[in-house]
């Protein structure tokens, strides 16, 4: 039999990834470990650099992205060993004791690197800092950090009114702000507290729904002091702080182990083991959202590994059912949402994706995207302002579709392809490495 799953180069340097699904018997079956959690790997690096001692990590997720956050803190000082997923060692060199770098910090595609950097570089007082990324990243919209750090007292100027990078961070004494946040964003809380660890007295930030948690998990593993009110969802930190290198363990990516629960709900014949996840509360509304979906989704093996929650998920083939989603849900699945579709695009009735605009200002217009790629592909699949809507039950054919550079997109596209019928070439495939470099063996190991 061909080989089902080919990646082609091009001639621009990119990479087609190729998927021809076999006819019949492509039940997907058998145990796989995803990724460590992408979160919680750069939060590691991070607090690793700014504390005392050593931190050790453990299950590291090697995407580009925590490459990227890896090669800033380098540039500052931080002594970080090379990195792997068994053990990686960052010797800490104290919380205000950044270096200034001799070069511009390059955070690559990464909106958490430049983002969650912005508040730990605006309060390493007397030093200057320049930011960028690759066109991707400096498209994209950094006014939602800039402003609430600016009330901290933050000097950081940017192209485009202070909105976009590059971004020059002149580092000063910040005072500490209570927050009301606009939006649920964890990028925009963390940036807020790393600054807040920074500054004397008490920094709060409250969300008008809860965003995923990790930095408070690590903030207090690290022995900072810090406070939450979830009646008020709110958290606060007390600065200046002083943080003691840990050992760290990281578990598997759930936004990546959610491609896995699509392909296993929607390809007839299969039974797949997911081991090793992380199921913090904050990161579940993809399981939520499939379950009310009626997709066949148990938890196994629950437990706890170094504060976060971890549980093996099995999935099996399932007849999923339209739902409409919003609200306080979508932050805890805002990364999942282009794979979601995938899932509705092959649920009974329509399912109906709503308050989900932040997804417009991601890697791409994941909303616009989305609806034109899968309608490539045959769904019935239209934009709405701040969503989506997905008429299931349309056939799939084969098309020749685009990535936009954008890693949660090509595989999204290529768990849709798993159910077309014919050939699928998906465009800058590569962009899948940023959060899963090994995606596409994944799938030739599940297929074989």
């Amino acid at each position: 039999m061909a080989q089902p799953f080919v990646l082609l180069p091009t001639e621009d340097s990119h990479q087609t990834l190729q998927i021809q699904p076999p006819s019949t018997g492509l039940g997907l079956r058998g145990r796989i470990r995803v990724p460590g959690d992408k979160s919680i790997s750069h939060r590691a690096l991070m607090l690793g650099a700014i504390a005392s001692g050593e931190t050790t990590i453990e299950g590291l997720l090697l995407g580009e992205d925590p490459l990227s956050t890896a090669a800033c803190f380098r540039a500052m000082g931080a002594e970080i060993s090379e990195l792997n997923s068994e053990r990686v060692r960052v010797k800490g060199i104290g919380l205000q004791n950044l270096q200034e770098p001799i070069d511009v910090l390059n955070a690559g595609n990464s909106g958490t690197t430049i983002r969650l950097m912005m508040g730990l570089l605006a309060g390493q007082r007397d030093r200057f800092f320049c930011v960028t990324g690759d066109e991707s990243l400096r498209s994209r919209p950094m006014a939602r950090v800039i402003q609430p750090l600016s009330q901290m007292g933050a000097e950081i100027r940017g192209r485009q009114g202070n909105t976009r990078a590059p971004l020059a961070i002149s580092g000063r004494s910040l005072q500490p702000i209570r927050y009301v946040s606009p939006i649920a964003s964890a990028q925009v809380k963390s940036s807020i507290l790393l600054a807040g660890l920074t500054c004397e007295g008490q920094t709060t930030v409250v969300e008008p729904a809860l965003s995923r948690d990790h930095s408070e998990r690590m903030f207090q593993a690290f022995g900072a002091k810090l406070t939450v009110n979830p009646e008020e969802i709110s958290v606060t930190v007390e600065g200046p702080a002083e943080l003691t290198g840990q050992a760290v363990v990281v578990p598997g990516d759930i936004s990546s182990a959610a491609f896995w629960l699509v392909a296993g709900a929607i390809v007839p014949d299969s039974d797949l083991l997911i081991e090793n996840v992380g199921v913090n509360p904050t990161r579940t509304g993809i399981l939520e959202a499939l379950q009310q979906m009626e997709a066949q989704i148990t938890l196994e093996n629950e437990r706890i590994v170094a504060g976060e929650p971890v549980a093996d998920l099995r999935v099996r083939s399932s007849n999923l059912q339209a739902i409409e989603i919003g609200g306080s849900l979508i932050p805890r699945l805002i990364d999942e949402v282009p794979i979601l579709a995938v899932a509705a695009a092959f649920a009974k009735g329509t399912t109906i994706i709503r308050d989900a605009e932040e997804l417009r200002v991601k890697e791409s217009d994941r909303i616009a995207v989305m609806a034109s790629e899968l309608g490539r592909m045959g769904a019935t699949i239209s934009e709405r302002p701040d969503g989506l809507e997905i008429t299931g039950g349309a056939a799939l054919q084969g098309a020749t579709v685009d990535s936009y550079t954008d890693h949660r997109i090509a595989m999204s596209l290529a768990i849709a392809a798993l159910q077309a019928k014919g050939q699928t070439q998906i465009q800058r495939a590569e962009a899948a490495a940023v959060s899963y470099p090994d995606f596409v063996p994944t799938l030739q190991q599940l297929l074989g």
